[in-house]
């Protein structure tokens, strides 16, 4: 008998609304796959990191002071920088040449050589991937860090956090998948459009959190009970959902109730990630957060907070080491214009310790096998002082960032600026190269990751990209 003519008219009636739920839950898939090159929660290719630490110094952290090494210019300090000795830049015009405040020292095996002002830092650098010829598009501090973190100098767009939140998903149900962690002087220059979802949907922006900034009413109030709360949430639940379902173009409402039930798990979870002194003495004392100084123990509560959220499953966190610019130069982030030498002193011990200790912390403990660590600043510093001062005036031209972790080759050095630290010389790299090779550490194509926006397929990348295999293990 033909299997076709086997089914009765009764039983195929009884079976249509199972087929309709089918070819629904499809088309909600669908929808919420819209854009994309890739299925949420699978990658292009194997890949080999699976979560990102990134850690941003706002105010453009100076390469020739910290990273990149320029025995000329300790050579030729108080001259003028040859062939550009009358050099106006962002701030005006430049003096003479001023080598670093504190000598440089072999590091590691390799002995690269770096800050003598960065000792913990020192017991890393055979772990990392130095790119010394980054550029940028912009000498501005808001639209520089913007582009750093979204691939474009201008507000609107996703940063990498929400790309990677978009593409890849959460690893852990009851805690966000994109948490940016801001120090405790302030917000980073153009604050929340640092890890804005931009044009993607609103549940891929980061969920605010530090250690000195706790997530606020999580508690359930003691006159309402647990079995009421439950209720409440379920019925909250039915009439979210049927008003999300009459307006499915607006991801805001659907973001806001994925964040409500967020919330809800969260009231377990999130107070256990914050629960610092279940941490041994050791790790406190590792992490400096019994330091006098207060602002170097709250970013290192703030790197132990990035570390127990790592380690719980957050796919992506941002973690700043000083705030936007303030009225005294220098004194909330790395913009060194007037005192170089005593800002710095100020910066570089509330940076050192903390963030050795939370690059030792993840690799003792196997996180590093799977997470990738970048450093971050939206540009570097002249190596010349500014005229009639004794600071550093921005510079796009030529930087340093680095990563390490998951997939990287240790020990790596790509591109390098001139003698002096003015320019990227040799292999000038962009923000979207140093993305696009981190996507492809994740196991994703920087050219098939993509939005349609405004007519356009968008990416982190833009329209440019490459991938940095000299830095890849």
């Amino acid at each position: 008998m033909d299997p076709l003519n086997a089914i009765h008219r009764r039983q195929f009636l009884g079976k249509v609304s199972t087929g309709l739920m089918g070819v629904g839950l499809s088309h909600l898939l669908a929808r919420d796959t819209k854009g994309m090159h890739a299925t949420p929660g699978l990658t292009h290719f194997p890949a080999k990191a699976k979560r990102v630490l990134q850690i941003f110094c706002p105010g453009a952290a100076s390469h020739v002071d910290l990273w990149d090494h320029k025995p000329l210019l300790e050579k030729m300090d108080g001259k003028p920088l040859p062939g550009e000795e009358n050099i106006v830049s962002f701030q005006g015009k430049n003096g003479p040449l001023m080598k670093s405040p504190w000598p440089f020292a072999p590091a590691g095996q390799g002995g690269k050589m770096i800050s003598s002002m960065l000792p913990h830092m020192a017991r890393h650098v055979d772990d990392m991937a130095f790119f010394h010829g980054m550029t940028s598009k912009t000498n501005t501090h808001g639209p520089g860090c913007i582009f750093v973190n979204t691939g474009h100098p201008t507000e609107g767009f996703p940063s990498a956090g929400a790309w990677l939140s978009y593409a890849l998903g959460s690893m852990n149900d009851n805690l966000p998948t994109y948490v940016a962690i801001p120090d405790i002087r302030g917000e980073p220059p153009n604050g929340k459009a640092n890890w804005s979802n931009g044009f993607l949907p609103a549940e891929h922006q980061a969920l605010v959190l530090a250690a000195h900034q706790p997530i606020r009413n999580l508690d359930r109030p003691g006159a309402i009970g647990e079995a009421e709360e439950r209720g409440t949430r379920d019925l909250l639940e039915l009439l979210n959902r049927r008003h999300a379902a009459a307006r499915a173009s607006e991801s805001t409402l659907q973001a806001r109730i994925n964040a409500y039930e967020l919330a809800a798990r969260m009231q377990l979870s999130a107070p256990e990630v914050s629960e610092f002194e279940a941490e041994p003495r050791y790790m406190h004392q590792l992490y400096g957060t019994d330091s006098p100084n207060t602002f170097k123990a709250a970013y290192a509560r703030n790197c132990l907070l990035a570390r127990r959220l790592l380690e719980r499953g957050v796919r992506y966190v941002n973690l700043y080491c000083a705030s936007r610019a303030s009225g005294v130069d220098g004194k909330l982030n790395w913009d060194a214009h007037k005192t170089l030498k005593n800002d710095y002193e100020r910066h570089l011990p509330i940076f050192d310790q903390p963030t050795a200790a939370l690059l030792s912390d993840l690799k003792q403990r196997g996180l590093l096998d799977d997470t990738l660590v970048l450093w971050t600043t939206e540009f570097g510093r002249m190596p010349t002082r500014q005229l009639g001062k004794q600071g550093r005036d921005h510079n796009p031209d030529g930087f340093t960032l680095w990563m390490m972790g998951a997939g990287v080759k240790a020990g790596t050095q790509y591109g390098s600026t001139d003698a002096f630290g003015r320019r990227a010389e040799e292999n000038p790299t962009s923000i979207w190269e140093f993305y696009s090779t981190v996507l492809h550490l994740l196991g994703l194509d920087f050219e098939g990751l993509s939005w349609y926006h405004n007519g356009l397929d968008r990416r982190l990348t833009d329209v440019h990209g490459r991938v940095i295999h000299d830095v890849l293990a």
